[in-house]
Order: structure tokens, then C-alpha cells, then sequence
């Protein structure tokens, strides 16, 4: 059952690693997968996608609304492998790879993204994708100071009597600050600090220590991650630009838009946008003419997932319909328009300028803004 999802392997010019991050014996500590530049490796494994069956339970509940199908869902997707090198050895870099933070999206957790977070590696960025603690995780854990004991942390559905946003609100606040701490985290790796990592203590963080320059760090995420990435724009200066994928504007209190600092690149599915929502997109491009706002035709809002790639039948059964447009080529046009924003404002000497004209939302499939009535679903 392997074959029912088929993730592509990076397009770039480094092969992929990939490990897990757990630090601290709390939940304010941090979890994440990290994709990094690797070196080759005969009899290199692959991770699972899915990596533990409580993930399985945690996206019944989300996705279905039935914990009972966690079993099916482990048979269909849980032996399914992602195309990296697990815990491969890392490629140091004596210029010091850019780094990009990137936040799941509302049920969602740290390996969901692993295409697109594999491909932005293997042109040569290291990406931590967390898993946040907020309940807005499928499911999360962590490992108790005590051997062996760990923690559940499930999702939680918005209370019964609150209203939505409030509770939202809440989250995407703890989610940024999270995001700030990642940072804070290869920060003190660079600067020699030693971090045990709890969950892998044979790959060594401070292998990464000569290999960051943290001069070029950005925020990335999809959803509820999007509006989080554009929070934390807010929340730490050190964050250069935001990459927003079909961003959920609607947790961002308003008196906030104006103290966004950075330019943002909003890549949107042609299915999830509002106009409310685009608005306050438009609220941000009209006080800074760097950012971006482009639309990705013949999408729906699960195609910036590796959920894409699932086969047609599983994919409509889980989520209803999907898009139009290839996923591999959703995903290249996705990953090149955001490795030339990167590029752009990270004051990168790579060659994704060639995809410049993505980002006025030129080529094939792409539109500039968000085009309500261009549909190609």
C-alpha cells in the first residue's frame, strides 16, 4: 500500500535529509521535522510519511469527524514513505544556508508539507516545519523529563458558547511566538550553544552551527500557518518576508495589518479565497509595494498539501473535490514563485530571478490578485 501516495522528490541541485526535532520536556518546548541539504548515502531509509498511527486517529477526527476510520486510514496512507534521506548527514555550507520556519495549517501537522518543504531544501535552504502545541495539530506530543512517558496534545474544536474568533485569535498568537522561538533556536545553535535533541540524540544539532547565516530568515505557512507567518512578521524583526499559501486571514486582529513591517507573498487556490479575506491581503500590498498577491489556477486549497498527491478517488473521499491542475505542477509553480520572492528579499546570489514573472502573477496557470471570476475548476 506504499504506491498510495507518491511524493515527488526535490527538483534542485542537493539531495534531502530530513530528521526530527524535539526540545524541552514541556509543551513549551518545540517540535519539528527538519529538511536540510544532505550529503549522498548508500542504504539511505526513507521516513514514513504518517509517523506514528496516533497521526492516523488525530486526521480521522479532523478530516472525517470519525475516530473509528483511524484504522482504514492507517491501511490506506500509513505505510506511505517520503522521498528524503531519514537523518542522511548533513552538507555544511561554509556561506550558511538560509533558513525558512514553516507553520501546518489547521488539523494539519509537521509532515503534511514535506513536498513542498523537501523541494525549497534541495535548492539549498534548510526548513523547520513545526508542529504546533496550540490544539490546532491533528495531534501532537512530548516527551516528559521521565523515560518513556509523553504527553498527547489533541486538537480541540472551537468551544461550545465562544465565539471563533477569539479562540483563533489565541492560537495564532501562541503559534507565532513559537515560531519566534524556532528562531531563537538555530540562533543559539549558531552561536555554540549545545541543544539536545530528545528524540535523536545520534544527529548532532550542532552539526548546523558554521552552516546558517540567520541574516536570511523567512516565515512560511499554509492556512492557519499563512496568517501565522504574517504575525510573526509583526512579532520579530528578524523574519525578512512572509510566504503565505492560501493564507486564513480571519484570526488577525485588525489593529494589527498596520504594524506588519515586511513584504508578503501570498500564493492563493482559486477555491478558498473571500473577498473579505483578499481585502485584507490587499490591506498589506497597499502599504507595501513588495508584497505579492497571486492566485494559482485550477487549485483548491488541499493541492498545497502533499494531501495533492493522494489518488483521485481517497483524495475525494476525504475532502470533496479537487482541483483541475496537476499537482506536480501546482507544486513547481508554487515552490519557484516562492524561491524567487526568497531570493528577492533574502538578497539570495541564486538564479530564481528567472521566476520573477510569477510573482506579477505572468504564466501559465498563475493570475495576478485574486480573480473570482477566472475559473478553471
Amino acid at each position: 500500500m506504499g504506491g498510495m501516495l507518491a511524493l515527488p522528490a526535490g527538483q534542485g541541485p542537493h539531495q534531502v535529509g530530513c530528521t526530527d526535532v524535539m526540545v524541552g520536556h514541556t509543551r513549551q518546548g518545540l517540535f519539528l521535522r527538519l529538511f536540510y541539504p544532505c550529503l549522498p548515502r548508500a542504504g539511505a531509509t526513507e521516513p514514513l510519511w504518517i509517523p506514528r498511527s496516533e497521526y492516523c486517529g488525530g486526521l480521522a477526527d479532523v478530516t472525517l469527524g470519525r475516530r473509528w476510520c483511524s484504522a482504514l486510514l492507517s491501511i490506506a496512507i500509513g505505510s506511505c514513505k517520503v522521498p528524503v534521506s531519514w537523518k542522511g548527514p548533513f552538507k555544511p555550507c561554509s556561506r550558511g544556508y538560509p533558513l525558512i520556519i514553516f507553520s501546518h495549517g489547521l488539523g494539519a501537522f509537521r509532515t503534511l508539507y514535506s513536498s513542498v518543504c523537501t523541494e525549497l531544501a534541495s535548492w539549498g535552504f534548510v526548513v523547520a516545519a513545526l508542529e504546533h502545541r496550540d490544539h490546532s495539530a491533528a495531534t501532537t506530543y512530548f516527551c516528559m523529563a521521565e523515560a518513556g512517558t509523553e504527553e498527547w496534545i489533541p486538537f480541540q474544536r472551537v468551544p461550545q458558547g465562544q465565539k471563533e474568533f477569539y479562540f483563533r485569535n489565541k492560537q495564532v498568537h501562541q503559534r507565532a511566538q513559537e515560531c519566534v522561538r524556532a528562531l531563537r533556536l538555530f540562533q543559539g545553535i549558531a552561536g555554540g550553544r549545545s541543544v539536545p535533541n530528545i528524540l535523536h540524540q545520534d544527529w548532532d544539532l550542532s552539526v548546523l552551527k558554521d552552516s546558517l547565516d540567520l541574516t536570511k530568515v523567512a516565515v512560511m505557512g499554509h492556512s492557519f500557518g499563512g496568517v501565522t507567518a504574517v504575525l510573526a512578521l509583526v512579532k520579530e524583526p528578524s523574519f525578512r518576508c512572509a510566504v503565505a499559501l492560501d493564507a486564513w486571514m480571519f484570526p488577525l486582529e485588525n489593529v494589527l495589518y498596520p504594524e506588519v513591517p515586511k513584504p508578503v507573498l501570498f500564493i492563493n487556490t482559486e477555491k478558498f479565497q473571500t473577498p473579505e479575506s483578499v481585502a485584507k491581503m490587499k490591506r498589506l500590498s497597499s502599504r507595501n509595494s513588495q508584497t505579492r498577491i497571486v492566485t494559482v489556477l485550477g487549485t483548491v486549497h488541499e493541492d498545497q498539501t502533499d494531501f495533492a498527491f493522494l489518488p483521485g478517488k481517497l483524495f475525494s473521499r476525504i475532502f470533496g473535490r479537487r482541483g483541475t491542475l496537476d499537482p506536480h505542477k501546482a507544486l513547481t509553480i508554487t515552490s519557484r514563485a516562492a524561491l524567487a520572492f526568497l531570493q528577492r528579499h533574502l538578497k539570495l546570489e541564486e538564479e530564481f530571478g528567472q521566476w520573477d514573472k510569477l510573482l506579477e502573477g505572468v504564466g501559465d496557470s498563475v493570475a495576478p490578485d485574486a480573480p473570482f471570476c477566472r475559473s478553471q475548476l
